[in-house]
């Protein structure tokens, strides 16, 4: 992921200007299994590449059971999730996977790194990713890509990330995604 800005996709609107956008990857927010099929038959007819939020999934549970069914179903590009066992089950099934990271308060931190010591993402997204210094002592701390997400809406902020050493954003800003699409 060379790209400063990833769209979060949080309804069938978003997906449609997803789907025409020159983005190659999006994260699936907000979705049902019921309309997985669809979403990710659309997205390959039109060359993109999905990273399905297992935790926002309704109708699935998001276990390793559930997470084995989406990897085998639909091979999405990756899975974002809180929990350890659908990260390690992920990375059995050769899918990029991405744990996100609640920056609530020291424990909520601390009780993450746990996690990813013992999970070893391919990812870790940072939130909120409007915290600088938090994205760059976890980047240090864990040498894992972040990405950084959640109330991100101004590219001053998108750039701070950077800084800090966010590989990329994601958001569902649309207004950031028009901004970055020039660049991407």
């Amino acid at each position: 992921m060379n790209k400063k800005v990833i769209p979060a996709i949080s309804s069938i609107k978003n997906l449609e200007k997803f789907i025409t956008s020159p983005y190659e990857i999006g994260v699936l927010l907000d979705s049902h299994i019921a309309q997985l099929k669809n979403i990710n038959d659309l997205a390959e007819k039109y060359g993109k590449k999905l990273m399905f939020h297992m935790d926002l999934i309704e109708g699935i549970k998001n276990d390793e059971k559930g997470t084995e069914f989406i990897c085998q179903e639909f091979r999405p590009y990756g899975l974002i999730s809180t929990k350890a066992n659908v990260i390690r089950k992920a990375k059995q099934k050769g899918v990029l996977s991405i744990q996100r990271m609640f920056l609530i308060d020291s424990h909520a931190v601390e009780q993450s790194y746990r996690h990813i010591k013992m999970t070893q993402p391919d990812y870790i997204e940072v939130l909120p990713g409007t915290l600088p210094s938090m994205i760059r002592e976890v980047a240090e701390k864990t040498k894992i890509p972040i990405l950084a997400g959640g109330l991100i809406r101004k590219p001053e902020e998108v750039e701070k990330a950077i800084a800090a050493g966010a590989t990329a954003v994601t958001t569902s800003a649309k207004n950031l995604w028009d901004i970055y699409e020039k660049i991407q």
